[in-house]
């Protein structure tokens, strides 16, 4: 295992936020704001205190904030902006434009629609702590189920005793949701179906070598991906 905390992240902030209308009909979602932060800031505080200091953000919808608010926000840290004004990519195809700004191997990916609070240490510092390169093509931070906050769907995977993930089957309630941070090797953003596609290709590849690990979550998640969402979060920090 490697302790060594990967000095880049990818984060996912292209999304037109559909959920989240009508506060994203004027700005793109991961500027909404929970708790006086927006969603982004909240990213980058995740990643200054894991000590990473590289970010590849995508845009697409309302890219021009996004970038106006990186500039202002975030100047401590290298950014690269992968640009998907001209087409949006969706998550996998995302990745694949991206790659060749991200250098490290393993790399964080984030979705910029999520809540977190650390159980005591930060979830990234963790997730490098697990990471094992003999073993792992992709590491998940996953969360219980009855743990989701705000959560509308019914749990993405099954967890095995050794830590890897599956999904056999058809859909059904599973005991373990993705909280939108995974750590990925680089040779697995490889052969994509096409220019727009979803992550979980890579995901099933992985899954398929037994190669798609989970790491449980410490500390509280919330989903902040619809409107009502925003209360109910806020809500649930002020309880403690």
């Amino acid at each position: 295992m490697s302790s060594a905390v990967p000095g880049t992240a990818m984060i996912m902030a292209a999304g037109k936020g559909t959920r989240m209308m009508p506060l994203t009909a004027t700005r793109p979602k991961p500027l909404v704001e929970v708790a006086g932060s927006t969603l982004l800031d909240h990213v980058l505080d995740l990643l200054r205190g894991a000590g990473v200091g590289r970010i590849v953000v995508n845009v697409h919808y309302l890219a021009d904030q996004i970038e106006a608010h990186l500039a202002a926000h975030a100047g401590d840290l290298a950014v690269a902006i992968s640009d998907e004004r001209a087409l949006l990519r969706d998550t996998g195809g995302g990745l694949v434009k991206a790659l060749p700004l991200i250098p490290d191997d393993p790399f964080f990916c984030i979705n910029a629609d999520n809540w977190f609070t650390d159980g005591g240490e930060n979830l990234l510092r963790r997730m490098a702590d697990a990471w094992d390169a003999e073993r792992m093509d992709v590491l998940m931070l996953v969360v219980p189920f009855e743990r989701a906050g705000n959560t509308q769907g019914t749990g993405d995977f099954d967890l095995a005793a050794d830590g890897r993930l599956s999904r056999e089957g058809g859909k059904r309630a599973r005991p373990y949701v993705w909280t939108g941070v995974q750590l990925l090797a680089r040779h697995v953003v490889a052969d994509p179906p096409a220019d727009v596609f979803s992550t979980n290709v890579f995901w099933d590849r992985a899954i398929a070598r037994g190669r798609c690990y989970g790491l449980v979550h410490q500390g509280g998640w919330f989903d902040v991906g619809y409107p009502e969402a925003i209360g109910l979060t806020e809500a649930a920090l002020a309880r403690g």
